[in-house]
C-alpha cells in the first residue's frame, strides 16, 4: 500500500475535490498531504503489530530507573481514524499507552496512565501538540497548559519544559523525552522485526 493510500486509510477521506473548467473532478490526495498526514501513515501500516526496544540515550541516569534493564515492547495496537494508540511495556508493567490524535493544526501526543485495576493514575494524559509542521519521519511535542499545570500541582517543576519527540523511519521507531537542563531520554524500536503482542494494557482489556 503507497502513502497515499495509508493516509486516506487512516484519515477516512480519499480524495480532494477541486474545480476544473467548471466542473468538479477528483484530484490525487498527494496533492495535499501534510508532514504529520505522511507520519501517521507510516504508523498506521505498523497497526496490529508489536516490536521490541532498547535504551539508546538516558542522560543523566536516575538511581532506581524503572526503564533500565527491563524487556521494552511498544505495540501499535488501536488505529482508528485520526487516532493510534500505542502501549509501551516496561516489563510487567503494563501502566503506559501512548495516544497519537490528529489535530486541525497537526499532531497531539498524550501519555495514558492506568493503576492495574484500570483507574487513572495521579499523572496521566500529560503531552502536548505540534507547534511546528515537523517531517514525515520527526515530530515534537512541547508540554501543553493542561500537562504544565498537572506537573505543577505534583511538584514535578522539571517536567513542564518537557518535549516529547517521535521518529519513525524504514526499520526504526524512536521516543524520545528531553529538557532544555541537559535531560535525554531515548529509546528506539526495530520496525524489521515484529514480536509476539503482549497482552492489553490496563484498563483498555
Amino acid at each position: 500500500m503507497n502513502i497515499a493510500a495509508r493516509i486516506a486509510k487512516f484519515l477516512g477521506a480519499a480524495v480532494f475535490i477541486t474545480a476544473s473548467n467548471g466542473h468538479m473532478r477528483v484530484a490525487p490526495a498527494e496533492v495535499l498531504v501534510a508532514p504529520a498526514d505522511e507520519f501517521v501513515a507510516q504508523f498506521a501500516a505498523h497497526c496490529g503489530r508489536a516490536y521490541a526496544g532498547r535504551i539508546v540515550t538516558n542522560e543523566p541516569a536516575a538511581d532506581n530507573d524503572p526503564f533500565v534493564g527491563k524487556t521494552l515492547v511498544m505495540h501499535v495496537r488501536e488505529c482508528e481514524a485520526g487516532e493510534i494508540k500505542v502501549p509501551f511495556h516496561v516489563g510487567d508493567d503494563r501502566s503506559r499507552t501512548w495516544v497519537l490524535t490528529r489535530t486541525v493544526t497537526g499532531l497531539r501526543l498524550k501519555h495514558d496512565h492506568r493503576h492495574e485495576d484500570g483507574s487513572d493514575d495521579a499523572l496521566t494524559m500529560y503531552g502536548g501538540d505540534t507547534a511546528a509542521p515537523g517531517t514525515a519521519t520527526r515530530q515534537e511535542f512541547p508540554a501543553d497548559a493542561f500537562s504544565i499545570a498537572m506537573f505543577e500541582r505534583q511538584g514535578l517543576t522539571a517536567s513542564v519544559t518537557n518535549v516529547w519527540a517521535t521518529e519513525i523511519g524504514p526499520g526504526r521507531f524512536l521516543y524520545e523525552l528531553r529538557r532544555p537542563t541537559g535531560r535525554l531520554f531515548q529509546v528506539e524500536f526495530d520496525l524489521t522485526k515484529p514480536v509476539e503482542p503482549p497482552p492489553a494494557p490496563w484498563g483498555h482489556e
